[in-house]
């Protein structure tokens, strides 16, 4: 199996997002894949268990593509060998009216993992310069002071949104939060391909939403956010990663290897050692134990 560069997938210049690869070759058959993702995973695991003991590091996972990118699927392979106590997910959809009568990051900000945890967020707080981007008059339900119309929400407003959201993940990165953004780069091909069988399939039909094909006419205007978000929002302190995702045992192991190679670059997550004076009288606990 060929080894998985870290630089090869993580955006640190300017990108055109159609020259992006939605399909990588490691050489590998399934079931490489699939023992390769089961030992990383497990790494991983251990990894996550170290970090809730020495808690002073949370991790918060991000990851975003296009409908049928495979992103449900990716979580529950990567982390499917985790400690349920050390892992909180959270898959954000249209905004309650609790919601709406907050800013649009307080639903994530409340959602954010505490010390010592992985959290999940399966649709991020890149749908507010996505989805509303493509869709500006959602922006109505917001209720916000200066946006009476879609008329108002100009080149400024996005401006102004993307400094937020960079403002937001510089903050919790300096306070201890590893963050890890992951975009399943699916091609457009691939994407008909899944929603036919999803078709195909009676146990897959509830899967399938005829709004996937409204969707799906706006590709092109998708593709262009995409794009404005990978440039304007990879930093060193949280950045993107684009995973071809045309092929899914593929992804899900190139996305777990970069998390566990970044991971144990940070040598001091360790589990705390007990006291001395504790380490000390270990035998004494023992036999007062066996005495019982």
């Amino acid at each position: 199996m060929k080894e998985v560069k870290i630089e090869d997938f993580k955006i640190t210049s300017e990108i055109n997002i159609s020259d992006l690869p939605t399909h990588v070759d490691l050489d590998a058959d399934k079931k490489e894949l699939k023992e390769a993702l089961r030992d990383v995973s497990k790494d991983l695991a251990d990894i996550q268990n170290a970090m809730y003991a020495h808690g002073k590091y949370s991790v918060l996972f991000c990851i975003q593509g296009m409908d049928t990118a495979g992103k449900d699927s990716l979580i529950r392979e990567v982390f499917k060998e985790f400690n349920v106590r050390g892992i909180v997910a959270h898959s954000f959809k249209k905004p309650t009216d609790l919601e709406l009568k907050h800013d649009y990051l307080w639903r994530h900000y409340i959602a954010l993992p505490a010390r010592g945890k992985f959290g999940i967020f399966n649709r991020t707080h890149y749908e507010n310069v996505l989805v509303t981007r493509v869709h500006p008059n959602y922006l109505m339900y917001e209720n916000m002071p200066d946006i009476n119309s879609v008329a108002d929400v100009d080149d400024a407003f996005w401006d102004r949104r993307f400094e937020e959201i960079n403002n937001f993940e510089k903050h919790i990165a300096d306070n201890g939060t590893i963050i890890f953004k992951f975009f399943l780069n699916l091609s457009k091909e691939e994407q008909k391909n899944r929603l036919l069988r999803r078709l195909n399939r009676p146990d897959k039909h509830w899967k399938f939403s005829a709004d996937d094909l409204k969707e799906r006419k706006l590709w092109d205007k998708y593709q262009a956010c995409y794009e404005d978000v990978l440039n304007r929002s990879s930093k060193p302190h949280a950045p993107w990663f684009n995973i071809p995702a045309d092929d899914k045992p593929t992804a899900r192991y190139i996305v777990a290897k970069i998390l566990y190679e970044i991971l144990t670059t940070y040598k001091d997550i360790r589990e705390p050692e007990l006291p001395a004076k504790e380490k000390a009288n270990i035998d004494v606990y023992k036999q007062e134990l066996n005495d019982e």
